[in-house]
């Protein structure tokens, strides 16, 4: 088995919480980006295998703002255009998986 370095950030939620979480791509549509991480550390408010989706907005500054999106047709559309993105990397394995629907 390869060891693959993975992307990492922190993000610290409105409780003050830090979670360590995997970054899984960036996606673009309608002139928008976001970002697609997964919590790394599972817990009873991280559900193992969940993605989190972000708009990412960048200041003036250089600095990067990382926020929820509300609009749950908007979530759902970027989260189809992570699948589509990525259905290149399906292993094969659809254990657990719901990401396509060639599922077994």
């Amino acid at each position: 088995m390869e060891n693959e370095e993975k992307d990492m950030i922190t993000l610290t939620d409105e409780d003050g919480n830090q979670v360590q979480c995997e970054f899984l791509d960036t996606v673009e549509m309608n002139d928008k980006l976001y970002c697609v991480v997964e919590p790394i550390v599972g817990s009873e408010d991280y559900e193992e295998g969940s993605c989190y989706i972000f708009n990412i907005k960048e200041n003036d500054d250089g600095t990067v703002d990382l926020t929820p999106i509300e609009d749950e047709n908007e979530l759902n559309a970027v989260f189809e255009k992570f699948l589509e993105n990525n259905a290149s990397d399906c292993s094969g394995d659809c254990a657990g998986c719901s990401g396509c629907d060639d599922k077994k």
